[in-house]
């Protein structure tokens, strides 16, 4: 009965449009109090879910991504993606695309990425013939390529939530290949969609042109590798690389490109304590709802049912991915990964997979729910910045959709796409 309560409790709530936080926190006391648990329990579980040292990269990762959008480094990037790509067929579609890998590559966040290129690259690709939904296709399902490519603070929060010695170093390494994988099959679909509907071709600047736009990016791109590379050498933990990274940001954007100004700097710091106050709550409450999820035994339940549909590994890791695209077309990305990690890992563990494969496919998993209604937040924002209806964008994003099933799919059942890369640094 508890757990009916607390399930349809959460749903309702989020039915009717309670942000997701006070959904988990209201649903998570009123089955401690069915319970019959000290209602001290509870927040007790949330601040032990928020008092995590790892977690601390995330308000730096955040700030720097945001310092980054707003001093103008994504314009930056994206004239050095229409430098290498714009004389592709639809060729502005495969600029966004491409825009928007480095830009995660930079801020490791979707809607920074979608927020920024969207703005920089949709009315452009509106004045060449472009349709609306076709602009908004490319911005939102690209944008997820920012949460594979490194720096990305989902997978601190993942390894925070996994509970075993998981190396960010090695989840870092482990996306570049998911992310520029995922990155090629939205350019291929991009393309198929601007070839069928007639969109121009774009034409080739010059060496000197690309060369002086790889230049101009070069600064912005550095704060990746600072982030990345202080990792991997053991020179930085995460923490620190992060707090690096903003110090290099703010050094870049004052002396180098010379674009911050005081107000935009207090634009950065307000948004960025805005979004990591965001985050921290809903950790919090996704800690004390999950710690409830463990209590009333819900991933072994869960297990004995999928196992009691198929014992194959195959169809098993199939039947995880599709619970997890359900979930993510209601929830939030942060919560579920807190909420789902305990539940599925052990699964996967058995079946084989490696915690770190698992991570990798949590995050795309989890990121096409992120483009996915009701509660797609980066197709919210896509959509709202090209001023067209989420019913009319869904229904030509069929392609995309399939690009980023496809790189799922590659990433769930071929080790090698993930591990490949940390296992040449180890």
């Amino acid at each position: 009965m508890e757990l009916t309560v607390l399930l349809v409790t959460l749903f309702a709530l989020l039915v009717v449009g309670v942000p997701v936080a006070f959904a988990l926190g209201a649903s998570s006391l009123l089955t401690f109090f069915l319970l019959d648990i000290p209602l001290v329990v509870p927040f007790q579980r949330m601040a032990s879910g928020m008092n995590v040292f790892a977690l601390m990269a995330i308000p730096f990762f955040v700030f720097a991504g945001d310092l980054m959008h707003r001093a103008g480094i994504a314009d930056r990037l994206i004239r050095l993606a229409d430098a290498a790509l714009g004389r592709m067929r639809g060729g502005l579609g495969q600029v966004d695309v491409g825009a928007s890998m480095l830009m995660g590559a930079v801020s490791g966040s979707a809607i920074a990425s979608v927020s920024a290129i969207g703005s920089a690259l949709g009315p452009m690709m509106r004045e060449k013939g472009y349709g609306a939904d076709y602009v908004v296709n490319v911005s939102a399902t690209s944008a997820i390529t920012g949460l594979l490519i490194p720096p990305s603070h989902n997978m601190i929060i993942y390894a925070a939530a996994a509970g075993v010695s998981i190396s960010l170093a090695d989840l870092f390494l482990a996306g570049i290949v998911p992310g520029v994988l995922t990155g090629l099959l939205l350019m291929f679909a991009a393309w198929l969609v601007a070839v069928r509907r007639g969109y121009p071709r774009g034409s080739f600047p010059g060496i000197r042109a690309f060369v002086l736009a790889a230049i101009a990016a070069i600064p912005g791109l550095v704060a990746a590798l600072i982030i990345v590379l202080g990792v991997l050498s053991g020179v930085f933990t995460a923490t620190e690389s992060s707090s690096v990274a903003v110090i290099y940001t703010i050094a870049v954007a004052l002396f180098v490109y010379r674009s911050l100004t005081w107000e935009l700097f207090v634009q950065a710091t307000t948004a960025a304590v805005r979004t990591t106050a965001m985050v921290m709550i809903i950790i919090g409450a996704a800690a004390a709802f999950g710690w409830l999820l463990a209590i009333l035994q819900v991933p072994e339940q869960l297990a004995e049912l999928l196992r009691a549909i198929t014992e194959n590994p195959l169809l098993l890791l199939l039947l995880i991915n599709l619970v997890l695209l359900i979930l993510g077309t209601f929830m939030d990305m942060a919560p579920l990964i807190i909420i789902t990690t305990p539940i599925f890992l052990p699964m996967a563990s058995d079946l084989g997979m490696d915690p770190v494969q698992f991570g990798i496919m949590l995050i795309l998993n989890l990121g096409i729910g992120l483009v996915t209604p009701p509660v797609g937040s980066v197709l919210f924002v896509s959509c709202a910045i090209g001023g067209i209806s989420i019913e009319r964008t869904v229904r030509t994003m069929w392609p995309f959709y399939l690009a980023l099933l496809v790189a799922l799919g590659f990433v769930t059942y071929v080790p090698a796409v993930s591990l490949w890369m940390p296992g040449l640094a180890n």
